[in-house]
């Protein structure tokens, strides 16, 4: 007797798997003339329907994120930060005294490649004259 169809009904019906549905060999005849949802929920409520408790070890720890090349996210060097920042502060400072009419064209111009090349400007006479907010 090929009760498939039957097992499928059950499986819908319960919301389980195929695989974990038991039908007791006693009462085959009463599953097979069960045709209606409720007489699968009243097989199952009498015990001729077994729902079979899921087999297998559950996962019960996290798997460790993957970091792989493509998930770290690494910060920028910090000494190239902070030479951005020095660079900025500068570069905005010569361009402030060149606008107040303390340096001229050439020197804003030998200035600026002097903080490209990293030497501080401190020292610098122009920015001994400046005010203490520029340092």
């Amino acid at each position: 007797m090929n009760l498939r169809k039957k097992k499928e009904l059950a499986a819908r019906i319960l919301k389980v798997g195929k695989e974990r549905i038991i039908f007791s060999q006693q009462r085959l005849n009463e599953i097979k003339e069960a045709i209606t949802k409720q007489d699968i929920r009243d097989l199952k409520r009498d015990g001729a329907i077994t729902v079979r408790e899921i087999s297998g070890r559950r996962k019960n720890v996290n798997k460790r994120k993957s970091r792989g090349p493509g998930k770290v996210k690494k910060r920028v060097n910090k000494r190239k930060r902070d030479y951005i920042v020095l660079t900025r502060k500068l570069r905005a400072h010569i361009k402030d005294l060149r606008n107040r009419g303390k340096i001229q064209q050439d020197k804003t111009d030998n200035l600026r490649k002097k903080i490209r090349n990293k030497i501080s400007l401190v020292g610098l006479p122009v920015f001994k004259k400046a005010p203490a907010t520029y340092r």
